[in-house]
């Protein structure tokens, strides 16, 4: 596909989603609408043309280049800028986070104090990340690739981890449906990386579970459940103290 195909493509599906039609277009243009119908059908929109479009619906140039250059292929992960952009709006990353859970914008906008404008314009901003296709009557397609992550350490880790530490570790974990536990054991590197890819594996698992669910008949009560799991050299620093030291 053509970078110019790429970019009609991509901005035709915009001014769908938005129900931007091609007489509203034609108005904004000062053309005929059978002129604006011509230049899209025969993909020869100059520059400043596609700017002025653009303008029209509220998106930047680079914007559009952006989603086009992310239709080819499912994202697996977004660039450290776009993380933090996410973050910058606490509803911005609850959007983010519902549509990675593939809830609808209904379900979102019943569960959480969003209007609905509100909900449209951050999954616009999604779709314009690569991440969802907005698509009519306000349905959601979730298109990142089955093993997207967020970047390891990056802004959304660091979000996250801000309310791990304040929050999630607050519990008892008494609860029939709370476990805990910690352990420590004396690994060498190829043991550590070997338990690691099982982790991985058991970490697949519970995202396949949860796709499960999704597709699962029956109506009974589900809990957004939490899952942390980390990893690393250490011991209690009051451990360390004790250590004898080499001669």
């Amino acid at each position: 596909m053509s970078q110019t195909h790429q970019l009609i493509t991509t901005l035709k599906r915009l001014l769908k989603v938005k129900n931007v039609t091609y007489a509203q277009l034609a108005r904004h243009l000062e053309l005929s609408e059978a002129s604006v119908k011509r230049q899209f059908s025969r993909q020869s929109i100059n520059l400043r043309t596609l700017e002025s479009i653009c303008s029209f619906i509220g998106l930047e140039l680079d914007e559009l280049v952006l989603a086009a250059s992310q239709t080819q292929s499912k994202l697996t992960q977004l660039t450290e800028a776009q993380e933090k952009y996410i973050v910058e709006d606490p509803k911005r990353v609850l959007v983010a986070v519902c549509v990675l859970k593939h809830w609808t914008m209904d379900q979102i906008v019943s569960s959480y104090t969003l209007s609905e404008s509100e909900c449209i314009g951050y999954l616009l901003e999604l779709d314009r990340l690569g991440m969802i296709r907005l698509q009519p009557e306000n349905k959601v397609k979730l298109i990142i690739a089955r093993g997207f992550s967020w970047l390891p350490g990056g802004p959304i880790h660091q979000f996250f981890r801000s309310y791990v530490q304040a929050n999630f570790l607050e519990s008892d974990f008494q609860s029939s449906n709370e476990l805990i536990r910690f352990q420590q054991a004396t690994l060498n590197e190829a043991e550590t990386k070997r338990f690691q890819q099982r982790i991985s594996r058991l970490l697949q698992e519970f995202s396949d579970l949860h796709q499960d669910a999704l597709n699962a008949p029956d109506n009974s009560e589900r809990l957004t459940m939490g899952l942390l799991i980390a990893m690393r050299p250490w011991g209690p620093e009051i451990f360390d103290a004790l250590k004898r030291q080499p001669a």
